[in-house]
């Protein structure tokens, strides 16, 4: 991974998150519009069943089931409170490139936190089906 590759920090930019919100169920007259939702630095990410996904592209903490009156950054702050780019007190383009850097840093962080809950996930699983299958071999040979 090149650490100053464009794409890595693409989302960090507000008009990038915006574009991705094509097709968000809510607009007009709501707290949750895609400008405000951008603002606090959501990505769209629908799914068949759910077309109110969003996702901090940042910690990465996806959220649906939006209201109206959701306010996009107290949602976030309350469901990711450890999430450093919620909690920047300036504008990203205002940032140094140290502070850049460091931000990169927590946001990799979360990365890597995110891909080792999964594979544990993954591991209990598969552990337990594979239980369930000893247990059911062991019972048949009864």
């Amino acid at each position: 991974m090149e650490p100053f590759h464009d794409d890595i920090f693409k989302m960090y930019i507000y008009e990038n998150r915006l574009q991705t919100f094509e097709g968000w169920p809510f607009d007009k007259d709501c707290a949750c519009t895609p400008e405000n939702m951008a603002k606090a630095g959501f990505i769209h990410t629908p799914s068949d069943n759910s077309p109110d996904v969003a996702m901090c592209f940042f910690c990465l903490k996806e959220l649906e089931g939006w209201e109206p009156d959701d306010d996009p950054e107290k949602e976030h702050k309350s469901h990711s409170p450890s999430c450093h780019f919620i909690a920047l007190k300036k504008n990203v383009e205002d940032l140094t490139v140290e502070e850049i850097l460091k931000l990169q840093l927590e946001k990799h962080t979360f990365e890597v936190k995110k891909s080792c809950n999964q594979a544990i996930q993954k591991f209990k699983e598969t552990a337990s089906e594979k239980r369930a299958e000893i247990i059911k071999s062991v019972q048949s040979e009864d």
